[in-house]
């Protein structure tokens, strides 16, 4: 696969390049879960019946993590809340070598790769920067600074390559991360090195308050990585089977050395950017209505009943597991952590420069005193 955009031909005109996203978002499913278009292989039936369940305890797990929010039991809560899609795809597209970069919005995807979920609800708790071990899990601490963390995947990836690896990194990224010149540095960086990254962007129509018409004038943010090089795409990220579809083959083409991709995912946050916002400040109960009736979860489910592959009692059995899963998080976390002053300084440096050594030396003291 040839790493030249928007080639020209010698002389005069130019050439169509194979890095420009498709005009329209990819599509495998149709709002009523018939079948719409087929640019990309369909997953398996399995797959799309695994993306189901993990999209059904996911959104049951972020609705308890609501209201934990709300009960104080976290500080706060960055809901994904109709992003499921998004955040099970991303999950299911790696392998359990690749390395996922998320950001504070994606503990849904940490759930679906295997975390704890006490583990990944850590960070919102205010324990730790980080409650699960990122090598054990190939999954980079949530990154709270928008698009920080999207250089350390081109990174990352480039340097598994060189250490001889198949792996992948997959960089969860949100509309507002765009506007960031991380974004941009990362793009510039994985294109250059034709680094085996993808870079998910939810482009969920704000960045907090601020609609995406007020943060950029392009005909769409996937078009953002046609100037470095990156191989660029844009899906319906309401549409699992779509999303799958579109991020299993970024990823395996990066794999297989075709370079790094930009896949933009049209979807929409229903819930408040956070558990301290509210969102009908700044858009209307008409859009959020609107997008309701595109659930990405009642379009999977309807998809799959119309195949004859879910029935009652697999749908059943799917919300039982997820009610299961909702309360054993709200019974673990209802318990106070255990948490000592000394773990300030784990985990800031391999070996802990002179000035800290004397504050922990200095704290151990006050401690014993007490």
């Amino acid at each position: 696969m040839s790493n030249r955009p928007m080639g020209t031909k010698a002389g005069n005109g130019a050439e169509p390049s194979p890095w420009l996203p498709s005009p329209v978002p990819v599509s495998l499913l149709s709002p009523d879960g018939g079948t719409a278009s087929r640019t990309y292989p369909e997953p398996s039936p399995e797959s799309l019946l695994t993306a189901y369940r993990k999209m059904v305890l996911g959104r049951r797990f972020d609705e308890q993590a609501t209201a934990l929010a709300r009960q104080g039991r976290l500080a706060v809560h960055p809901s994904s809340l109709g992003q499921e899609a998004c955040q099970v795809g991303a999950a299911l597209a790696l392998r359990a070598t690749d390395w996922l970069f998320p950001t504070y919005r994606d503990c849904v995807a940490l759930v679906s790769r295997g975390i704890d979920p006490v583990e990944a609800l850590t960070l919102l708790r205010g324990d730790a920067h980080c409650g699960y071990d990122p090598v054990r899990h190939r999954t980079a601490p949530q990154c709270t600074p928008l698009a920080t963390h999207a250089a350390h995947a081109a990174g990352l990836a480039h340097g598994e390559r060189l250490k001889g690896t198949d792996t992948v990194a997959l960089a969860l990224v949100g509309d507002g991360a765009t506007s960031e010149g991380d974004f941009h540095e990362a793009l510039n960086l994985a294109g250059v090195l034709k680094a085996p990254v993808v870079f998910l962007v939810q482009n969920n129509g704000y960045a907090i308050s601020v609609p995406l018409s007020e943060q950029c004038a392009a005909p769409s943010l996937a078009y953002k990585g046609v100037g470095y090089g990156v191989r660029s795409e844009q899906v319906d990220g309401n549409d699992a089977a779509a999303v799958l579809a579109v991020l299993t083959t970024a990823v395996e083409d990066a794999r297989a050395g075709g370079g790094p991709w930009l896949v933009e995912a049209h979807t929409y946050r229903l819930g408040p950017h956070t558990s301290a916002d509210d969102p009908s400040r700044y858009r209307t109960a008409a859009e959020a209505d609107r997008w309701r009736e595109r659930d990405p979860i009642a379009r999977l489910e309807s998809a799959l009943r119309e195949r004859g592959l879910l029935t009652d009692a697999d749908a059943k059995t799917a919300a039982a597991e997820a009610e299961a899963y909702a309360a054993d998080v709200r019974e673990r976390l209802s318990a106070e952590p255990e948490l000592t002053p000394e773990a300030l300084f784990d985990h800031v440096f391999t070996s802990p420069p002179p000035h800290l050594a004397d504050q922990q030396a200095l704290l151990r003291a006050e401690l014993e005193d007490c």
